[in-house]
């Protein structure tokens, strides 16, 4: 009786710090849910007009336009998003559980996040850039990088469409998995109101083109941003439950102990009584 309850304490001294470092990640995360829940609800006024004006250009420009135009044949590319770290829930699974099952042999992937970069490298898919641990201090020099490799492959005709695939954050306690076609373009619907004509200068097409680079580099950093927030969110929520988990766990370990010591103080007791009266 007496390993059993040195077993159980030496359990509960366990769980206890386990418990300390979920805590302790719970508050790391939920300071920087805040930071990137602020950062991903400013990007997007922005972002949503640049698609508007691209939409607006691309109207002008008619049978002009190379990246409205579906192309056959060639090999699509994934731009990929993961967190750089783990013991997030199901964060980083569900993404690649999306896009793995969507990719064909010839697709080429730009992995950004660690666990992102650590999924594709192992696997039968080109991979055309790696980015890890760009997530939390994202600049505009990685998105203007990316947005360059994809439209060097755009333009030699190497690529047929661009998706990006990232996790939306909704709430600190929903995230979704979501894939986007970035490229080719899909104008929306005309909804039959008339709007008073833009005037580009020098012309719509230069206008387009100068924008499109802006257009890839602002799509990549809203799905960064999006799923950094989302990330943190899913962090928190994980190591949240771990810490309840873990409380629950002392709590039954502590019942547990409890009894054993009464048990053993009882035993004792009915040993000191029998050989009191083996004595009389």
């Amino acid at each position: 009786m007496g390993a059993s309850m040195k077993d159980i304490k030496h359990r509960i001294k366990s769980v206890e710090s386990t418990m300390q470092i979920t805590k302790a990640m719970e508050l790391v995360a939920s300071s920087k849910l805040r930071k990137a829940k602020e950062r991903a609800e400013a990007a997007r006024p922005f972002f949503n007009i640049l698609y508007e004006t691209i939409a607006d250009l691309s109207e002008h420009l008619g049978d002009e336009n190379a990246y409205t135009a579906p192309r056959k044949g060639k090999s699509p590319l994934y731009i990929v998003i993961a967190g750089d770290r783990g013991l997030a829930g199901g964060y980083n699974s569900n993404i690649f559980k999306m896009v793995d099952p969507l990719l064909p042999r010839d697709a080429r992937i730009i992995a950004i996040g660690k666990k992102s970069v650590e999924h594709y490298e192992h696997r039968p898919w080109k991979i055309e850039g790696s980015y890890a641990g760009v997530a939390e201090n994202l600049n505009s020099d990685t998105t203007a990088e990316i947005a360059e490799i994809v439209l060097k492959l755009w333009d030699n005709e190497e690529i047929g469409e661009v998706h990006l695939a990232f996790t939306q954050f909704v709430t600190p306690l929903t995230q979704e998995a979501t894939l986007m076609k970035m490229l080719p373009l899909t104008l929306p619907k005309s909804d039959g109101v008339r709007k008073v004509p833009m005037i580009y200068d020098p012309s719509p097409a230069a206008v387009f083109r100068s924008a499109i680079p802006q257009y890839l580099a602002g799509m990549v950093y809203g799905g960064v941003v999006e799923s950094f927030a989302s990330e943190q969110g899913a962090r928190r929520t994980a190591m949240e439950s771990a810490s309840n988990n873990a409380s629950d766990m002392i709590s039954a370990l502590s019942l547990s102990y409890n009894r054993a010591r009464q048990a053993a103080i009882t035993q004792e007791l009915t040993e000191i009584v029998s050989g009191a009266n083996a004595t009389t």
